[in-house]
């Protein structure tokens, strides 16, 4: 038997300063002899901790999309770590995400992520995938892009919990998707109770911390519903054939049922540092960081139906996924534009879901009149459209609205 140690892994993160980076960086840490970051990208709104990074694990190439933060990283980097190549600008982080590598891990937020999992997945190189958005949005055309069936490794905590689920039995056998949800801040409240919640509310998440965005998503549960969309296109499964179930404690992280009866479910406290792991040692587990599941106190684990009249858009979700491979692109890019419309006072929160009804709406008639094609271009140009439409159709006559003294 050979005791060779096995051939460190290259590893580019995308997204280096968020929540999924900056949790990455702790895995890797862990396993300095594993693995070699050799790409970073990051938006550029956190400049220092980009440039900590960069020293600390010697990058071949940082790239970063804001023009004035790349500037000021190029500048530094030439005085300090000469030998790493900064890339700068709208199309910096797909160029470094189709660079050599082992794994890119797409932790990246919103639909700027889709260039970059094109990227990877056209130069051959393992997708560790924490960005849904630019599935949700790319539909089919990621799912082509792939050049063999195993290189998305979902690095989401419930379709990684479905991916390993899997592992229990042959897909054939499956009968359910159940995708389990937290219920957010507002689980439990009625419509009513919802009119007047404030941006800090919504961004009082009971269970994960995460970024601001996917923090209004899970308290609208939107986050759910591109979750739904994702799974949908990951493990080739009608919509109809996902459940989702509210689990307030997140530790059931989702689940399969088995033709048999059998559901295998993934159990973990709430840690993403145990999805982001397996997603750059697939299919091997290593030590995360994160804890696992105590036994020595009583526990009580949950489960109970989504409140669809309030929390209408996982069914909006499956309308949008049955209607045409453009409207889940724009459900996406209609709500990025609606939660940065809540979050600067814009909008009320009730707003945000009602809207994107409309906007699909909407959508049905310019589908039809054939405006968008079945293409790259044409998932690009569903979204502009969305995000047009919100401002012209909603901000705008918002903005116009306001009293002079409150504008």
């Amino acid at each position: 038997m050979s005791n060779a140690t096995p051939p460190r892994r290259r590893v580019i993160l995308l997204g280096s300063t968020g929540s999924i980076g900056t949790q990455a960086i702790d895995v890797i840490s862990r396993h300095e002899a594993m693995f070699d970051v050799v790409g970073l990208a990051a938006g550029g709104s956190s400049v220092e901790l980009l440039l900590e990074q960069a020293h600390r694990f010697r990058p071949v190439t940082v790239a970063v999309h804001d023009n004035n933060a790349g500037r000021q990283v190029r500048a530094e980097l030439a005085r300090t770590l000469p030998e790493c190549e900064v890339l700068v600008g709208d199309g910096a982080a797909s160029t470094l995400a189709g660079r050599p590598a082992d794994v890119v891990l797409n932790g990246m937020t919103g639909a700027v992520g889709l260039g970059p999992t094109l990227a990877a997945l056209s130069a051959g190189t393992t997708l560790a995938l924490a960005n849904k958005e630019s599935l949700v949005m790319g539909g089919h055309l990621v799912m082509d892009a792939m050049v063999r069936p195993d290189q998305i490794v979902p690095v989401d905590s419930e379709h990684s919990a479905m991916a390993q689920a899997l592992r229990a039995g042959q897909r054939s056998e499956v009968s359910r998707f159940i995708l389990t949800a937290s219920g957010g801040p507002f689980r439990g409240k009625k419509r009513d109770d919802l009119v007047h919640v404030t941006a800090t509310e919504a961004l009082n998440h009971p269970t994960w911390s995460m970024g601001p965005v996917v923090t209004v998503n899970s308290s609208t549960l939107v986050n759910k519903a591109l979750e739904l969309i994702e799974a949908h296109l990951l493990f080739h499964v009608p919509v109809d054939d996902i459940e989702v179930v509210v689990h307030p404690q997140s530790v059931i992280h989702s689940m399969i049922e088995f033709r048999d009866g059998s559901v295998i479910a993934q159990a973990s406290p709430p840690d993403m540092r145990l999805p982001i792991a397996l997603g750059l040692s697939w299919p091997d587990r290593i030590e995360s960081g994160a804890s696992a599941c105590s036994w020595s106190s009583p526990t009580q684990w949950s489960f109970e139906p989504v409140d669809t009249h309030t929390f209408p858009a996982i069914d909006i979700a499956r309308r949008a996924v049955k209607s045409s491979m453009w409207h889940p692109a724009v459900f996406n890019a209609a709500n990025e534009e609606l939660v940065d419309a809540f979050l600067s006072e814009q909008i009320p929160y009730l707003s945000i879901v009602d809207t994107l009804v409309s906007v699909l709406d909407a959508c049905d008639e310019v589908v039809a009149s054939g405006e968008f094609a079945d293409s790259l271009d044409g998932i690009v140009r569903a979204d502009q459209w969305a995000r047009g439409w919100v401002h012209n159709m909603v901000l705008t006559p918002h903005r116009e609205t306001i009293p002079a003294e409150e504008g």
